[in-house]
This record gives C-alpha cells, sequence and structure tokens, in this order.
C-alpha cells in the first residue's frame, strides 16, 4: 500500500471514527443478515441473544462493538507499519477461534466493513477508498489468522 491509500483509509475513518458505536453497529447488523450462524457464539452471562436485534442492543455486545472499532483504529493509525501489530492481531485471531469463529467468517466481516464505510461515507465512498481499505483489511485478516495456524 501506497502514501495515498494510507491517506484515503485515514481520511474516511475521521468520519466513520467520531460515531463509532453508530458506525458499528451498521457493521455487525450487515454481519449477522450476512452470517446469522455467528449471533449464538455471543455470549454474555450464559445469555444466548434471541435476535440480532436483541444481541445489537445489549451493554455487553456494545461493549464489543467499540472493542471492534478500536482495532479498526489501532490499524487505521498504523497503517504504514501493521507489522508493528501484527502479534496483538495474532492474539485476537487465537482469541477468535477458541470461541468458535470460523477464519472463512472473516470474508462476511469484510463485507460487513465495506458496506458500513460506504453507508456512512455515501459518495465519498470511492472505488479507490473501497480498494484502499480492502487492502487494509487483508493484513489484517492475515496477521489474525496467524492466530489459527499456531503461529
Amino acid at each position: 500500500m501506497e502514501r495515498p491509500e494510507h491517506e484515503l483509509i485515514r481520511q474516511s475513518w475521521r468520519a466513520v471514527s467520531r460515531s463509532p458505536l453508530e458506525h458499528g453497529t451498521v457493521l455487525f447488523a450487515r454481519l449477522f443478515d450476512l452470517e446469522p450462524d455467528l449471533l449464538p457464539l455471543f455470549q454474555y452471562n450464559c445469555r444466548q441473544f434471541s435476535s440480532p436485534e436483541d444481541c445489537l442492543s445489549s451493554p455487553e455486545f456494545l461493549d464489543h462493538i467499540r472493542k471492534v472499532m478500536l482495532v479498526i483504529d489501532a490499524a487505521v493509525t498504523n497503517v504504514e507499519d501493521l507489522s508493528s501489530l501484527e502479534e496483538y492481531l495474532a492474539g485476537l485471531g487465537r482469541k477468535h477461534r477458541a470461541v468458535g469463529v470460523k477464519l472463512s467468517s472473516f470474508s462476511a466481516v469484510g463485507e460487513s466493513l465495506l458496506y458500513m464505510l460506504e453507508k456512512c461515507l455515501g459518495p465519498t465512498f470511492t472505488p479507490a477508498t473501497r480498494a484502499a481499505w480492502s487492502q487494509l483489511y487483508g493484513a489484517v485478516v492475515q496477521a489474525m489468522s496467524r492466530g489459527w495456524n499456531g503461529e
């Protein structure tokens, strides 16, 4: 990724990061639309959610959304040196594997991320911005996948 892509990512993230909970909720609502089988993986205090709406409105899940948005923020902040996050992201991958997330689900997460960005940014979400975010997300998933491979 080159400097113009880094700037597209930072510029677009500034708009999204003003309302992380709102935009993170859009991301997860889309994710549950694409992969409803992920919903049962989210249980807090042995409570199973009956619907995506039930999950998306729970305080515990809202905390998860905040954490996910912080990870995205860290990736944006370190876009020029993602290797500095390698160990952290591999550990995050291990945690996701431990709770039953399949590596294949990250494709739907990527689609959900792009969907959220498009909804938030509207016409400023250009093909170039989309391509830059796809590259960034691909690098994050590659690092997280090390957690599945036991590295």
